[in-house]
């Protein structure tokens, strides 16, 4: 089910973006797991396309937010306004209030604005005025960073990279790739005639068809040793939190399900690792000195952490 789910909306969003197959389903893993992606790429590589063709093709509501060092809270989560008419307060809802909400160069806001974000992506809720109002669900953000151009930005802190459970860079298209996008989009654009070929209640339902995917006890273990290998490792200052360990375990259960089965290998495991667990580790001094990449030592960690075995 899930499965036949996933190549839908692949298919679909592929009539949009040219092939990148592994990244529609890593998107699409997020969306199983609920949870949030952080898109990481140079400029016009179709992160903002990306965003909107999934969420067309899952039925969701989207709202963009193009974040700017004078961007405030209240322009994220809402804000109350006094109604002359009732003599009441009242809730104008933010772009916050959305099923998918893409925060467009998210690291170009203020701290304080950037921090908005930190109750709706763990409590999918939000708070103004003492008031707190839960968000649609399923709520999905896609946040977007130039990891290039730093002049003009502020560096998202630790808490709040550590909520998002995918690190995904799109990369440049192949040359026959980048010929099919001039035909493609020669005579209009794809996106605006796309369909949504899902739900939200359906969604729901494939959520909770994730969570029952089975994962062996040694497979668990195998998990739990990994994340701790990152915290162990002379190369890293600060590791994977149990939070990242948690994503690496649902992470896998739906790129397992994406791939139509009902149970997870260590191959699962061995793929999303990557786009996990780099964004959630700081090198040190030493191996950034060294010129050492985290994409390089995550490898080197899962490969140096014995796979489990069938008797």
């Amino acid at each position: 089910m899930i499965a036949d789910v996933a190549r839908q909306l692949r298919e679909n969003i592929q009539r949009v973006i040219v092939g990148k197959d592994d990244v529609i389903n890593l998107a699409l893993v997020a969306v199983l797991c609920e949870g949030h992606v952080l898109l990481e790429d140079v400029p016009g590589i179709g992160k903002t396309t990306l965003a909107r063709a999934l969420a067309v093709s899952l039925g969701f509501t989207f709202r963009r937010i193009q974040f700017t060092p004078d961007l405030l809270p209240s322009d994220v989560t809402g804000l109350s306004w006094f109604n002359q008419k009732t003599q009441e307060f009242e809730y104008r809802p933010g772009p916050i209030m959305s099923q998918v909400v893409l925060a467009d160069e998210i690291n170009r806001a203020t701290p304080r604005t950037q921090s908005a974000l930190l109750e709706a992506m763990q409590e999918r809720q939000v708070t103004v005025d003492g008031v707190t109002r839960p968000l649609p669900r399923p709520f999905l953000v896609l946040a977007t960073q130039n990891p290039i151009e730093l002049e003009g930005t502020f560096p998202l802190p630790e808490a709040q990279i550590d909520r998002f459970i995918l690190r995904i860079a799109i990369g440049y298209p192949s040359e026959l790739e980048e010929a099919t996008i001039l035909d493609r989009f020669r005579l209009a654009d794809p996106l605006a005639a796309l369909q949504a070929v899902t739900s939200a209640e359906q969604i729901i339902d494939l959520q909770e068809q994730r969570r029952q995917v089975r994962v062996e006890t040694s497979l668990r273990d195998y998990i739990v040793k990994v994340a701790r290998a990152t915290r162990k490792n002379q190369e890293v200052a600060l590791g994977a939190s149990p939070r990242a360990t948690l994503a690496l375990f649902q992470a896998s259960q739906a790129w397992a399900a994406i791939q139509g089965r009902d149970y997870v290998l260590p191959d699962d495991v061995k793929l999303v690792a990557p786009h996990v667990l780099t964004h959630r580790m700081m090198l040190s001094s030493q191996a950034q000195l060294r010129g050492r990449q985290p994409q390089d030592l995550v490898s080197d960690i899962v490969d140096s952490v014995p796979v489990p075995v069938e008797d």
